[in-house]
C-alpha cells in the first residue's frame, strides 16, 4: 500500500486511517464519454492479497458497457487476468481506461455494451443525460456534471 500512487486525476482515500485494506479512489477522467466528472470505487484488498485480486466497487451509478448499475465492475485483471505482480495502481490505470477505452465485447450492462456497438452517437447522448441525473430505462442517475 506504500507504492500507491495518486495519478493526475485520482485520488485516494483512506477513511480510516487504522484500515489500509479498505479505501476509496476517486477517479477524474479528463478525457472519452465520462470526461469531467468524478467517480468513487470502493477498494478491499482481502486477506489473500496479492494472491486474489483486490474486491473493487464502484459506488457512483454510471450507464456505462463495463460497470454495472450495482456497481460491479468488469475488468480483466480483477478476475481471470489477476496475477500476484499486479498491484493496486495497475487496478486504478484499470478503472481509469475503462472510462477512456470502454469495452463493449466484455460487458456488464448488456444495454449498453449493445447501445454502444449499434449507435456511438446515441449513446454518447445517453451518457450525457445521465450524467447530468437523467433517467435511462427506469434509472434515476445522479447529477455528476
Amino acid at each position: 500500500m506504500e507504492q500507491l500512487e495518486e495519478t493526475p486525476g485520482t485520488s485516494i482515500h483512506f477513511p480510516n486511517p487504522n484500515d489500509l485494506m479498505n479505501f476509496t479512489v476517486s477517479i477524474t477522467p479528463d478525457e472519452g464519454f465520462w470526461n469531467k466528472a468524478t467517480y468513487i470505487f470502493s477498494i478491499e484488498a482481502t486477506a489473500d492479497y496479492p494472491h486474489s485480486p483486490p474486491k473493487v466497487l464502484c459506488t457512483t451509478k454510471i450507464y456505462h458497457p463495463n460497470i454495472d448499475l450495482e456497481g460491479k465492475v468488469c475488468l480483466n485483471i480483477l478476475r481471470k487476468d489477476w496475477k500476484p505482480v499486479l498491484d493496486i495502481n495497475a487496478v486504478i490505470y484499470g478503472l481509469t481506461t475503462l472510462f477512456i477505452d470502454p469495452n463493449p465485447d466484455d460487458p456488464l450492462n448488456h444495454e449498453a455494451a449493445q447501445h454502444l456497438r449499434e449507435d456511438l452517437h446515441s449513446f454518447k447522448r445517453m451518457v450525457d443525460r445521465t450524467l447530468r441525473g437523467g433517467i435511462c430505462n427506469g434509472y434515476q442517475f445522479p447529477r455528476l456534471v
